[in-house]
């Protein structure tokens, strides 16, 4: 079977988050269950990529096309990573960015990467059993397919998979631009329209073969107005062709026993002692009280109302004057940034760090006995597994991701402490009972190393990958 991920961002190539991380790794985790499969992951070719990968650049071909009115086309080269091989769509004028989004013109951007798709498949002839879109960027590489290819001799046969990462990003557009723009004819106006707009995902959601999300829990919770951003009835409506299959993480990149970007790697036998050296060692580099005896608890994350922040920031007054240090690890909203930037300047226990570093955000995990992520809603999220993975206790909010990941303390399955409302003082219950237990260093370094031994790789999740590829 030949299986094509479409994608904006695959790590370690491209990446601003879960996508790029997932995309990283999901291919290779489907190529090592199955060497059957052919597979293939597809991308734009942005400035960024570092040069290491450029000097392994094979070109495949050139490519011709019409968007709407203009006459464009593509030069697509090719990556072959251990049995997967990537493709990067470059065009200059779209992607020789110094960022991933964010730019004036992404409808366009990303239409026409959709289209060059098509187009490279079918000028290449390189066609897969499996086109597989993420995301409303790649949205329309499954809405060109099933309408204005879909009479095409050996298009026509291509099944499709849709997975929905973030619902929250839509790709609406006001319905002027439907030919302008997209090169959509008017009469598959229907497909994409939805409440007054344009809606990318709307369209890939409806024309796609089956259709998947990041979680059991956020699957169901998609049907619901709370969760759904508009699309609930939509989801409803073809919920009979979607599931729920929750991401995993790349042990081979967050695995403290090679981390070579911590202080001192340590597994399972030497947890305790372990991330005492690596806290130290943290607590020296930040300037915080060097006493591994004292509970860290740390955040990597965006600073958005999405993450919780407000929950956090509710009860900040509270939570300094305990016995513990906090370390926040983000950007984002430039109110948020100002708090916690507030918190670190007037009290010594807290550390917030207004930035993104990889490297940095290791040795965090490494260092920090609890690690809350109060999310308002999260599809699947990763770093409670990576908090996981590196012995830290995960403090959540049971929703999403979040749920099927984590188990409350004292059930089984325990792995972290959880919370049901999205209520601030519920959640500062929950990060008091853990403060509790660190306490009584025997229950604590037991529920550690429950945490530890959590199952977070992507062998299962392939599994159920491969089920929906073969049941197409």
């Amino acid at each position: 079977m030949k299986l094509l991920f479409v994608t904006s961002e695959a790590a370690p190539f491209a990446a601003s988050g879960g996508l790029g991380d997932v995309m990283g790794a999901l291919p290779h985790a489907i190529a090592a269950k199955n060497p059957d499969y052919e597979v293939g992951v597809i991308l734009p070719f942005y400035s960024g990529l570092k040069e290491e990968y450029r000097l392994r650049l094979e070109k495949v071909i050139d490519i011709s096309f019409m968007l709407s009115w203009r006459s464009t086309g593509a030069t697509v080269y090719r990556i072959k990573d251990g049995e997967v091989s990537y493709y990067f769509v470059e065009n200059h004028n779209y992607f020789d960015r110094g960022r991933l989004y964010g730019e004036f013109d992404d409808a366009e951007r990303f239409a026409f990467f959709s289209r060059a798709v098509v187009e490279y498949i079918k000028q290449s002839g390189n066609i897969p059993d499996i086109l597989h879109a993420n995301d409303w960027q790649t949205a329309l590489s499954v809405i060109y397919l099933k309408t204005e290819y879909k009479y095409e001799p050996r298009l026509s046969d291509i099944k499709t998979v849709f997975t929905i990462h973030n619902i929250e990003y839509q790709g609406r557009y006001d319905p002027y631009i439907l030919g302008d723009v997209f090169g959509l004819d008017n009469d598959f106006r229907s497909v994409v329209e939805y409440d007054g707009d344009i809606n990318l995902m709307k369209g890939a959601i409806v024309t796609t073969d089956y259709l998947t999300t990041v979680s059991p829990t956020y699957a169901r919770e998609l049907q619901y107005d709370y969760f759904a951003f508009g699309l609930a009835d939509v989801i409803k409506a073809n919920s009979y062709k979607m599931s729920g299959i929750i991401n995993g993480i790349d042990y081979g990149y967050f695995s403290p026993e090679e981390d070579k970007e911590i202080v001192f790697p340590y597994g399972i036998k030497n947890l305790k002692s372990g991330k005492g050296e690596n806290k130290l060692a943290l607590q020296k580099e930040l300037g915080l009280k060097v006493d591994k005896k004292i509970p860290m608890i740390a955040m990597v994350t965006r600073l958005t109302a999405g993450k919780g922040i407000d929950l956090v920031l509710h009860i900040m007054d509270e939570l300094v004057k305990e016995n513990v240090q906090i370390v926040i690890l983000g950007t984002g909203e430039s109110a948020y940034e100002a708090s916690f930037e507030y918190y670190d300047r007037e009290y010594s226990n807290v550390k917030a760090l207004i930035m993104f570093d990889r490297a940095l955000s290791k040795r965090i995990y490494a260092a920090c006995d609890m690690f809350l992520m109060p999310s308002k809603s999260e599809p699947c999220g990763l770093a409670q597994m990576i908090a996981c993975s590196y012995g830290a206790v995960p403090i959540v909010h049971s929703v999403g991701g979040l749920f099927d990941s984590i188990k409350p303390c004292g059930t089984e399955g325990e792995n972290g402490f959880t919370f049901s409302n999205f209520n601030a003082h519920e959640m500062l219950y929950a990060i008091k009972n853990a403060i509790s237990m660190y306490s009584d260093y025997k229950n604590w370094n037991a529920l550690a190393r429950c945490a530890k031994r959590s199952d977070f790789s992507w062998e299962r999740s392939a599994d159920k990958y491969i089920d929906i590829y073969n049941s197409l």
